[in-house]
C-alpha cells in the first residue's frame, strides 16, 4: 500500500540529462512513486546560485529535464512534478528561514568549501599555474564572481525545499547524510526560537546508486565533457564506449587486466548481468579491451535506442507538457501555501 508520507527531490536543468543522472537518481524516483507521495522538482533557482550570468538556455534546460524524467517513467498522476520557481512561497520561505540562520552555520559547511575549490578549478584549468590557483584556493571567498550571498545561501534554500512541503524523507546516498543537517538543524531552530514545531524534520531516505563515471573514468559531468547524454545520437554513443579508458596497463588483448577502476567494467555493472564472469575473464586476460567495448555497447544499445523514441513523444507534444507543469505548479504550490501560512502566523506576521 501506497505511504502518505512525502518524499522529495530535485535536480538542477543542466540540459538533457546524462546516464549518471538517470541509473544515479531518476530511475529511483520512478520506483518511489510507487511507494510515497512524491514531490520531484526542476531546481532552476539553485542553477543560480552558480550560474546567475548564464541564464540564456536555463528555461529550455528545464524543459530538457522534465522530458527527460517523463521519458525514464515519472507519471503525473502518481507523483507531482514541478519547477521550483513556479511555486512563490520557496522564495518567501528562503527570506523567512535566512533571517534565522547563523552565519558560521553556513562558512562551516563543508559542502560550501568544496564547491568553491572545485569551481575555481573549472574556471582557472589551464589560466593560472598551481602556486597562483592553490592561492586562490586558499581563501574561502576565492573570487567574487562566485562566490555570491546566493551561493553562500544555497543549503537555506535547498532546507526551504525540503520544509516547505514537508517532506519526511529525502532520497540520499550514505555519503550525502549531511546535506540534510541544515534542514533538520533549521526545523529546530525555527521551534526553539518561535515556541512552536512548525516543520517536519525530514529523515534520509538511503538509495543504492549505481557508480556511473564518465568516459574518462572522472565522475560523469558536464563540466568535464565526458557525459552520454540520454536520447544522444546512438552512433556518437557507441563512439564514446569505444574511446571509454580501461587498464593502462593492459597493452595486448590476452594480457591480465585489473577491472577496478575501469570505465567499461563499470558500466558491465550496470548493464551486463553476468559482470561478475566477465571481471573474471578480464582477470585472467581472456577478453580483449576492443571485444569487451562491443559487447557493452550492444548491451546498452536496445535501452538507449528506446529511450530516444519514447523521448520524442514528449518533445512533440508542448500542450501536454504546459498541462503537466501546470497541475504540478498548483499542487506543489497548494502544499506549500499551507506551510508558509503556520509559518507566518507563527512568526506573528499575521495576526
Amino acid at each position: 500500500m501506497k505511504s502518505d508520507k512525502i518524499v522529495l527531490s530535485g535536480m538542477r536543468p543542466t540540459g538533457k540529462l546524462h546516464l549518471g543522472n538517470f541509473h544515479g537518481a531518476l530511475k529511483n524516483w520512478v520506483a518511489l512513486q510507487d511507494k510515497y507521495n512524491c514531490y520531484f522538482f526542476v531546481a532552476d533557482l539553485h542553477s543560480l546560485t552558480t550560474a546567475y550570468d548564464h541564464t540564456e538556455n536555463l528555461a529550455a534546460n528545464s524543459e530538457a529535464m522534465l522530458i527527460d524524467g517523463l521519458t525514464a517513467g515519472l507519471d503525473p498522476q502518481k507523483c507531482t512534478i514541478f519547477i521550483q520557481s513556479d511555486v512563490p512561497q520557496v522564495s518567501e520561505l528562503n527570506t523567512l528561514l535566512g533571517m534565522i540562520t547563523p552565519l558560521g552555520w553556513l562558512l562551516r559547511n563543508p559542502t560550501y568549501k568544496e564547491q568553491i575549490q572545485e569551481l575555481l578549478k573549472q574556471k582557472y584549468a589551464g589560466q593560472l599555474d598551481e602556486k597562483s590557483l592553490g592561492e586562490k584556493l586558499s581563501s574561502i571567498a576565492g573570487d567574487e564572481d562566485i562566490s555570491s550571498f546566493g551561493f553562500l545561501g544555497y543549503p537555506v534554500l535547498m532546507a526551504t525545499d525540503i520544509l516547505i512541503q514537508q517532506a519526511a524523507y529525502v532520497p540520499v546516498g550514505k555519503d550525502q547524510t549531511a546535506h540534510l543537517e541544515i534542514a533538520r538543524d533549521l526545523a529546530r531552530r525555527f521551534a526553539e526560537v518561535y515556541g512552536e514545531q512548525v516543520f517536519t524534520e525530514p529523515e534520509p531516505l538511503y538509495t543504492n546508486v549505481a557508480r556511473v563515471p564518465g568516459i574518462d573514468g572522472r565522475k560523469m559531468s558536464k563540466s568535464y565533457h565526458n557525459t552520454i547524454t540520454l536520447g544522444e545520437d546512438i552512433d556518437s554513443v557507441r563512439k564514446k564506449v569505444m574511446a571509454m579508458f580501461t587498464d593502462p596497463n593492459k597493452k595486448k588483448a590476452n594480457d591480465p587486466a585489473n577491472p577496478e577502476g575501469c570505465v567499461v567494467f563499470a558500466f558491465h555493472q550496470i548493464y551486463n548481468p553476468n559482470a561478475a564472469k566477465r571481471c573474471e575473464e578480464c582477470k585472467a586476460g581472456a577478453i580483449g579491451c576492443v571485444a569487451c567495448k562491443k559487447e557493452l555497447f550492444a548491451l546498452m544499445e536496445p535501452e538507449l535506442k528506446a529511450f530516444s523514441e519514447r523521448r520524442k513523444t514528449f518533445e512533440n507534444d508542448k500542450a501536454q507538457l504546459d498541462k503537466i507543469v501546470a497541475e504540478g505548479r498548483e499542487r506543489a504550490a497548494a502544499n506549500a501555501a499551507k506551510t508558509l501560512a503556520a509559518v507566518k502566523k507563527t512568526m506573528r506576521l499575521v495576526k
